[in-house]
């Protein structure tokens, strides 16, 4: 049984000697992490729920998200997690039958208070999506947007930044005039990202980034992430929970519930902890079932 554990583990992590799954404690409830010593809240979500056209899409979430670190959602698809993310920066207020109940609570701040300007609060908070979306522009023109669109100051030294934040300065400062439309996939997203930073986010939100990439372009994308999490604080989905282990310090695993007459569904928080403790030794069944393949 030990030796089954350990194998789990190190599927889940991909590390050699991962530590076992223990799963002789099994609790039932949702298991919050806890943040580190002196880390700061971004976000603190009590009890959100997100409903469209009247229907839960996901229930009675509560967590916090921590300043200057990687936080993935993991779980099943339809749990929820694209939804999820997509409070963060009230991007499902662009959906007329979508409704938000509880708090979302940024720095302190209720996201959805009356006095908040939703434009002001996707400054803040940036998105990179799922598949690369770079404008019909050329390479300068695309993360000069942001900053044109708002009056920010000095955007030539604006783009350098962020091309060179988003490793791409090296490989497009020569071509900048040309069409975004021309760059390989990985590229076209790291340019999203770097026109995601060039207007200064505090936070950077990525729904699943990396599932239309090849393994090399991934590879360039979570070390970037890595490297990002020194200056902003990231929120990411993924369904490649290998990813996750990777890159995260702390992971939130969501499930599909049915109602008693499986007319229903909405996603749910099962656990949210520091990633070695999801992967490595969960608190709930359902998360281990989860992270060893057990269920999918």
């Amino acid at each position: 049984m030990a030796d089954q554990a350990r194998r789990a583990a190190e599927t889940a992590t991909g590390r050699k000697g991962a530590p076992e799954i223990d799963v002789s404690s099994v609790a039932e409830g949702v298991t919050h992490g806890h943040a580190r010593q002196g880390a700061k809240t971004v976000f603190d979500l009590e009890s959100l729920t997100v409903s469209y056209a009247g229907k839960p899409a996901v229930k009675d979430v509560s967590m916090g998200i921590h300043e200057n670190e990687i936080t993935a959602l993991i779980g099943p698809s339809g749990c929820g997690k694209s939804t999820l993310i997509r409070c963060l920066n009230r991007m499902n207020d662009l959906i007329p039958s979508a409704s938000v109940e509880g708090k979302c609570l940024y720095h302190g701040h209720d996201l959805y208070g009356p006095s908040v300007d939703p434009v002001e609060v996707r400054k803040r908070i940036g998105m990179v999506f799922q598949k690369p979306n770079p404008f019909p522009k050329s390479i300068f023109d695309n993360v000069a947007f942001g900053p044109r669109v708002l009056g920010l100051p000095d955007v030539k030294e604006r783009v350098e930044r962020a091309l060179r934040s988003a490793a791409l300065w090296d490989e497009v400062k020569d071509r900048l005039d040309e069409n975004a439309y021309g760059m390989s996939g990985g590229q076209q997203q790291r340019l999203c990202i770097a026109r995601c930073i060039a207007v200064d986010p505090d936070v950077i939100l990525m729904d699943e980034p990396c599932s239309a990439l090849d393994p090399i372009s991934t590879g360039r994308i979570e070390d970037l992430m890595l490297e990002l999490k020194e200056q902003y604080s990231i929120v990411i989905v993924t369904h490649n929970m290998q990813q996750a282990a990777r890159v995260s310090n702390r992971t939130a695993f969501l499930i599909v519930q049915l109602d008693s007459e499986e007319d229903n569904r909405w996603g749910q928080l099962v656990e949210y902890d520091e990633t070695d403790k999801i992967f490595t030794n969960p608190s709930d069944r359902r998360t281990e079932d989860y992270v060893t393949g057990k269920v999918g």
